[in-house]
């Protein structure tokens, strides 16, 4: 429904194509801290070099290319959602 009702600027399926340029495997692994630093670059939720809280997330379509959806939880959008979630992406083949 993110990629439908934002014509395709969001949505699990476009963070996952970001992910995977940004150099991550879809193995359920950590990708390290160099491709998270690139994917949060690409996304928005680093400005300046710095992580972005969720306060400062960007609820538009003025928002980049991928930025939403965004988990909470900052700690564990980082190091458990993408290792649960991009394992099971591709799984569906979203």
């Amino acid at each position: 429904l993110w990629v439908k009702y934002s014509n395709g600027q969001f949505g699990l399926s476009v963070q996952k194509q970001i992910y995977v340029e940004c150099g991550a495997n879809l193995d359920g692994e950590y990708p390290g801290a160099e491709i998270w630093r690139q994917f949060g670059d690409q996304v928005g939720w680093r400005v300046k070099g710095d992580w972005i809280g969720y306060s400062k997330v960007i609820f538009n379509t003025s928002a980049p290319f991928g930025h939403l959806p965004r988990g909470g939880v900052f700690g564990f959008f980082v190091l458990g959602w993408y290792g649960f979630l991009s394992s099971h992406i591709e799984t569906c083949k979203v």
